[in-house]
């Protein structure tokens, strides 16, 4: 009973709010969306952190602030564990709250104590806006982390609302969105004047998004089918189910070009053999023709490159000739691709030895009678601003995953706003195939002209959108909101030690 009571009294206390607040915040991600939620969670935390004995208590209600939320935000990442129990049971209970105490503790709590040792007002704010910023953009660009729960998400809100909020991503990208997004939460701690503010603020970025949206675009004339296959994972690997799943691809493939597509995609490992040797590549490569002919097909595959070189890679194949386009995935995902070198262990399957080669980076497909085309697969979808090579600019985005193992979570619907943010990004449309779903059809505003839900399977045939010129974000990528980042921290500050320097003249006026 003692325990209980301590237990009790400690989550009423002014940490266990934060915790609290910091679990609050996760409402507001994908697929809730619960945005106002933040009116209340943000000022009570700055009060919170404001109201703390020294820089050490600040510390640690930043990380139990940040820690409650990431642990509410990341609960999906559980289900591949779940799906695997009998080898990595014991990494349920505790793989998902370790990694959240570490990204907590690396990344939030220096800007909780930027944020603490602000002047109280709108000078903390800026401080802890443009501190919670960087922290975001600092996980995007430090090797092997884990990058998600970006809060400029929040607004990739499902229909015609959260098409218009997600505009300005054009502007100032997916973390810019984030500074604007604290600032606006933090509103309510300045009265009636704050939520003036916020309010006019809120209209200008709506009028923003109407104007965007009226931009023009020319579509090219080509037909898509995006192949849903819905396969289980984990799979089986046998001869006769390996074989069963090329069948089912074949068939697919035969339905979508029947509807009159030019081009056909395959989601994220969809072919179910090991690509890498030149023989047995040209035997899969003629079986297919036999059924897609000369249509392009875009297909995820597992490549071997060399002894122990094992690739994530796409492929492309028009004909039983040798593959037109390789990419090669360079943005692995850390516990499931590879093994971080900080981590002790090793969870990757042993199959892939140390795990998956990276590719080289961000590249432009020339597939015959398809427009330029960039691919990226998967987890790839999360670095934005990363994912185009501007030296060789496509017209069009594709995107391969498969999401299956993250079962009907937030998880797959977190990875789709991921990828409706990079088409506003970059303006351009992307195509979408996933094994279970969500695959669908993006347009360069990022407004979903199709989309498949999860657990089904078919083949959706859209028309592929035209694209937009590049935009700002698109020409100059993180550097905007990285400087609008300083620039709030450095405003903050500043006001801070000019309101010092006031208050010590006004005690010095006062000793004369």
């Amino acid at each position: 009973m003692n325990f209980f009571r301590r237990a009790r009294a400690w989550a009423v206390s002014a940490p266990g709010k934060c915790l609290w607040w910091g679990f609050c915040c996760a409402l507001a991600l994908p697929p809730l969306h619960l945005l106002p939620v933040l009116l209340f969670a943000v000022p009570a935390f700055l009060r919170h952190l404001g109201a703390a004995k020294n820089w050490r208590a600040a510390a640690w209600r930043g990380w139990l602030f940040a820690w409650g939320f990431q642990v509410a935000g990341l609960y999906w990442i559980t289900e591949p564990m779940i799906a695997q129990w009998w080898l990595y049971w014991w990494l349920v209970p505790t793989g998902e709250p370790a990694l959240a105490a570490v990204i907590a503790l690396l990344f939030y709590v220096p800007g909780a104590v930027a944020a603490y040792w602000a002047r109280p007002g709108f000078a903390r704010v800026l401080v802890f806006a443009g501190a919670y910023t960087a922290a975001e953009m600092a996980r995007q660009n430090m090797v092997e982390d884990f990058i998600w729960n970006a809060w400029g998400t929040d607004w990739a809100i499902p229909g015609p609302v959260g098409t218009v909020m997600i505009q300005l991503a054009n502007v100032v990208g997916v973390y810019g969105l984030t500074l604007l997004t604290v600032l606006l939460a933090a509103s309510p701690l300045f009265g009636r004047r704050g939520v003036l503010a916020a309010a006019l603020g809120l209209a200008a970025w709506v009028c923003f998004g109407c104007w965007h949206l009226t931009l023009p675009t020319r579509p090219p004339g080509v037909k898509l089918a995006l192949v849903q296959p819905d396969f289980p994972v984990p799979g089986l690997y046998d001869r006769a189910s390996l074989l069963a799943r090329w069948r089912q691809l074949e068939a697919m493939s035969a339905a979508g070009l029947r509807a009159g597509a030019n081009a056909i995609v395959w989601p994220e490992g969809a072919v179910p053999y090991t690509l890498g040797d030149p023989a047995g590549d040209a035997e899969l490569r003629a079986a297919l023709a036999q059924v897609t002919g000369n249509t392009p097909v875009i297909a995820g595959a597992i490549r071997v490159a060399g002894p122990n070189d094992y690739r994530n890679s796409i492929v492309a194949i028009d004909g039983p000739g040798p593959f037109v386009g390789v990419y090669d995935k360079w943005q692995l995902v850390p516990f499931g691709e590879f093994m971080p070198r900080w981590v002790p262990l090793m969870i990757t399957p042993k199959e892939l030895g140390e795990g998956f080669t990276p590719g080289p980076g961000p590249a432009t497909l020339h597939i015959p009678g398809l427009p330029p085309v960039g691919p990226f697969i998967c987890y790839e979808s999360v670095y934005s601003g990363q994912l185009v090579d501007e030296r060789d600019r496509p017209a069009w985005l594709v995107n391969v995953t498969d999401d299956s193992w993250f079962g009907n979570s937030a998880g797959p619907r977190q990875h789709f706003a991921d990828v409706r943010l990079r088409a506003v990004e970059e303006g351009l449309p992307i195509a979408r195939a996933a094994n279970s779903g969500i695959s669908g059809m993006i347009d360069a505003f990022g407004k979903v002209d199709s989309r498949l839900e999860l657990g089904r399977q078919a083949v959706l045939v859209v028309d592929l959108p035209g694209n937009l010129p590049p935009g700002i974000y698109a020409r100059l990528g993180l550097w905007v909101p990285f400087m609008l980042a300083m620039a709030a921290m450095v405003s903050g500050f500043l006001m801070s030690i000019l309101s010092l320097h006031k208050l010590q003249d006004v005690k010095h006026g006062m000793s004369l």
